[in-house]
């Protein structure tokens, strides 16, 4: 979401502390913003963030390379799509007539990153990116027109294309979504995948399941504003998911911040508040089977959100898993390893 005030107050509540074992923190010398984390498996991890930063292990976490992608020191990667140690993805969020809106793909382990997409367009701020396989992906940014700015691709990342706006719903006043933690655009399987909205009267989703051929809304229980809505989404089957957010100007509210659905999307249910309660902004899947949640607080759910127990209060903005490794990541340099020894 193209929100100045929203950049720069989240970077200002970014807390961490080493004290708590669950997450361990890693050596990594950097003072970077991070919101873009994807751990493709359990030895390879990648991490974007601010000032053009991009970080990288192939070792779970035991070295980490770091770098600045070249003429890219002042764009912000805000997500991150990793196949593997050697190819990954990296979208920049910020506003296209400045030059900000751009994406990148490195085939070599980031020694050389090449612009596979940019616009100049005015209004365009991208949110999002995901795959559904090696080959198709889609990307997203804020409305123009009325309509969200969504692209297309099928050739692994190289070209991108913009499904046409009249295939769209159209969004409500004030409507965008943030760009947050990657997480507020998610993909399942061969051809679903989901965006999560914030800014207009109630938060929303748009889906798709023909690879953005045709596309529904449908409204969630989650309040919405101008600095609240959904900031994440998770699913781990084509009907079931749940939505997370709040209010990055209130993070301690205490409302209800986690929808789930049973017929992937169409309809949404409240769900048990996190603990800690408060802004959370993203949810990953730990084991095929736990939910972890970060934001203002971590906790997890073994029973797929029914039931959540606290963690810590450590406040990070993205998280990812393969298996049983998870890295989250935060402000000013934060990068945590989760302890998978607390949960049995």
């Amino acid at each position: 979401m193209q929100n100045k005030y929203f950049l720069l107050i989240i970077f200002s509540l970014t807390t961490f502390s080493p004290a708590y074992a669950q997450w361990v923190a890693q050596k990594v010398n950097t003072t970077a913003n991070f919101r873009a984390v994807h751990t493709a498996n359990e030895k390879v991890c990648w991490i974007g963030g601010s000032k053009g930063t991009v970080i990288r292990t192939i070792d779970s976490g035991a070295t980490w390379r770091v770098q600045t992608v070249p003429n890219a020191d002042s764009l912000d990667f805000r997500d991150v799509h990793a196949f593997d140690g050697k190819v990954a993805i990296l979208m920049s969020a910020g506003e296209g007539e400045k030059g900000k809106a751009k994406i990148y793909k490195t085939t070599d382990g980031g020694k050389t990153w090449k612009i596979v997409f940019q616009t100049q367009e005015k209004g365009v701020f991208l949110d999002g990116i995901d795959f559904w396989d090696k080959k198709n992906g889609i990307a997203f940014g804020d409305p123009i027109g009325g309509k969200f700015y969504i692209l297309l691709t099928n050739d692994g990342g190289n070209t991108w294309n913009r499904i046409s706006p009249d295939k769209l719903p159209a969004v409500q006043i004030g409507e965008a979504a943030f760009a947050a933690s990657g997480t507020s655009i998610v993909t399942f399987g061969k051809s679903s995948a989901w965006i999560g909205t914030g800014g207009g009267k109630v938060g929303r989703t748009f889906f798709t399941h023909d690879r953005g051929q045709t596309w529904q809304v449908s409204e969630t229980l989650l309040k919405a504003g101008k600095s609240a809505g959904i900031f994440g989404l998770r699913f781990w089957d084509k009907n079931l998911g749940i939505a997370i957010g709040g209010d990055y100007v209130q993070t301690k509210d205490a409302s209800s911040n986690i929808n789930s659905t049973q017929d992937g999307g169409k309809t949404w249910q409240t769900s048990p508040t996190t603990q800690p309660a408060g802004l959370k902004e993203a949810v990953a899947i730990y084991k095929k089977k736990i939910l972890i949640a970060v934001g203002d607080g971590t906790c997890y759910s073994t029973d797929f959100g029914k039931n959540w127990t606290k963690i810590d209060d450590s406040i990070f903005h993205a998280v990812s898993f393969a298996g049983k490794i998870g890295f989250a990541v935060g402000g000013k340099g934060a990068i945590v390893k989760f302890d998978d020894k607390i949960i049995r």
